[in-house]
């Protein structure tokens, strides 16, 4: 369905029982809501109330001229206005990547809004090791072909613009300067349950950032997957909606 939020269309999918508690996935910076067809299924078939979305730019929402990345301001604003407009009150965010950091700023900012949070490969400050990375992806889409494909699949029409957004986006938060960005001092205004999630084999953050990240929220968890990637439910979904699920059962006991 499509939802007009701040301005804009959302594309977003629901599944599970509407009575069931409420989950809400929210994809990676070159991804969309499809990119969780394993957990979002899977949380349903367990009787949650899942709700995915395409975000502001991404796959079959209306498309954007550019990112306000790092921070993230629109896609925060388009959260919350979606939760109040879905009525998914007091709801656990999982977020993957760029999804992780938007769910970040949303419990930093209305910590009494959420029942639990989930961070998969979310991104809190700039590290030097970001930049290969990017540039990596840069490399993939403009030489192979099946690499373009697959975000096509995923962004039809819009797939380049996506793309540049991301690309642009982030080579610029870069350009700015390390230190021109940093969360950790708000990482303490969270207070609902938390679990940090990152693969050790993660191609753009090394492990003390997820360190870090447990560190500054109070009572999180971390998990540091072996031969994890960063894309870690993609990747390996039994794994991680097996670890997801036990945690969503500590939230709601």
């Amino acid at each position: 369905m499509q939802i007009e939020t701040n301005g804009h269309r959302l594309n977003v999918i629901q599944q599970g029982p509407d009575t069931g508690r409420p989950v809400v996935l929210l994809h990676h910076g070159l991804g969309a809501a499809r990119s969780w067809e394993h957990t979002l299924p899977a949380l349903a078939e367990a009787g949650y109330f899942v709700t995915a979305y395409d975000r502001w730019g991404y796959g079959q929402s209306d498309s954007r001229p550019a990112l306000d990345l790092p921070d993230f301001q629109s896609d925060v604003n388009d959260l919350a206005a979606l939760l109040d407009q879905l009525s998914l009150h007091q709801p656990v965010l999982v977020g993957h990547s760029d999804g992780g950091t938007i769910a970040l700023y949303l419990a930093a900012s209305a910590p009494e809004a959420l029942a639990g949070l989930v961070t998969v490969a979310a991104h809190i400050y700039l590290e030097p090791k970001m930049i290969p990375a990017i540039q990596a992806l840069r490399e993939a889409y403009d030489q192979h072909a099946a690499f373009r494909k697959g975000l096509a699949r995923l962004h039809g029409s819009q797939v380049q613009q996506v793309f540049e957004n991301w690309y642009q986006g982030w080579r610029a938060a870069h350009a700015r300067g390390l230190e021109a960005w940093d969360m950790r001092p708000l990482l303490g205004r969270i207070t609902c349950p938390a679990l940090v999630v990152q693969g050790l084999e993660d191609e753009h953050a090394t492990p003390q950032h997820a360190q870090d990240l447990a560190a500054g929220i109070p009572g999180a968890q971390l998990w540091l997957v072996p031969r994890g990637s960063h894309l870690l439910p993609q990747d390996s979904p039994a794994a991680f909606v097996t670890r997801l699920l036990d945690f969503l059962k500590g939230v709601w006991k």
